[in-house]
């Protein structure tokens, strides 16, 4: 009995180690793949048809994240089996569960006076005044996470630890994904700290400097239940630094 023991236990350990290394293989590929959607984006003379053909591709590899984060989460599951000793973890989930509860949105705009502004060239010298720009969209997203933000999307997309914010012109680029305005970015926490966070913002300030003289978009609305959906996390859940409290 003590020998048969003795080799049941290294035969669930064996597939223990089997479905660890499996795990870890297909972890490499979705982090490989998921470097390929977050490339920096490169503009030819023909950005419109570049973005088109990003956006297509982007679709295609984030089936392919999704495909292989379910089969990372299944395989996941069996190493919590008695094959697999409690203290050796495969690595953290590669989904980020759906969340609900108080936050706040904000959307900002381009000024409607913008295409006034535009010559016969199809230019201005101060056109880039009129519109909302990656720095703007950087301002409240810094301002809303210092103000305690438990979880934040970007349109219809959730904040991840890769997250890029860049804007061509007036249009967003996030995670391969292309917007135009108006652009909306929503936060779950605390509702009365975040409102601060935002008015103290040296950059909110001087965007609402903006919105008073030439009309930018600016609208803050607080929601008692914002909802979130999940999403594939590409390997690791969202974590950012705080301010230590001082005692």
């Amino acid at each position: 009995m003590g020998k048969h023991g003795g080799r049941h236990v290294a035969r669930k350990s064996i597939a223990g180690s089997l479905v660890v290394a499996v795990i870890l293989a297909l972890a490499g590929y979705l982090l490989t793949v998921n470097v390929r959607v977050n490339r920096s984006v490169t503009v030819n003379s023909d950005t419109s048809q570049l973005l088109n053909e990003r956006s297509k591709h982007v679709n295609q590899l984030q089936s392919e994240i999704d495909g292989l984060s379910t089969q990372i989460d299944a395989l996941k599951a069996l190493t919590t089996s008695s094959s697999v000793p409690k203290g050796e973890d495969a690595g953290s989930g590669t989904k980020l569960p759906a969340v609900h509860g108080p936050g706040l949105t904000v959307t900002l705009d381009d000024s409607p006076l913008w295409q006034s502004k535009v010559g016969d060239t199809g230019s201005s010298a101060d056109i880039n005044d009129y519109v909302v720009h990656q720095q703007d969209i950087e301002g409240v997203v810094n301002a809303l996470w210092a103000g305690g933000a438990e979880t934040m999307m970007i349109e219809d997309q959730r904040v991840l630890y890769s997250s890029a914010v860049r804007c061509v012109g007036n249009v967003l680029l996030l995670q391969g994904k292309r917007y135009a305005p108006p652009f909306r970015i929503s936060a779950i926490g605390p509702q009365e700290d975040m409102v601060r966070a935002l008015d103290d913002s040296p950059t909110v300030q001087v965007y609402k400097e903006y919105v008073a003289s030439i009309g930018l978009g600016w609208k803050m609305e607080r929601v008692d239940d914002l909802r979130f959906p999940a999403t594939t996390s590409s390997l690791q859940a969202l974590k950012y630094a705080k301010v230590k409290k001082e005692q």
